[in-house]
């Protein structure tokens, strides 16, 4: 799969396989810079289309509050 801008989930699901492969790239190969170009594609796509708004502050300590018990 050649890296091009990711628009739909089906795409998505191709970049993250891809990524997957290339996770052991070695430093400073032509598959480390491919995994690099991948992640800025998903993390694009992502921020787009799963935008997170930033929590309420004493929402999330109640959260973390009950995570540690």
């Amino acid at each position: 799969m050649k890296p091009k801008i990711i628009k739909n989930r089906k795409e998505l699901a191709g970049a993250l396989t891809r990524i997957e492969k290339l996770v052991d790239a070695a430093p400073g190969s032509p598959e480390e810079e491919e995994l690099e170009l991948w992640a800025l594609l998903v993390e694009r796509y992502e921020e787009e289309n799963f935008p997170m708004d930033i929590p309420d502050p004493v929402e999330a300590i109640k959260f973390r509050m009950e995570q540690g018990g």
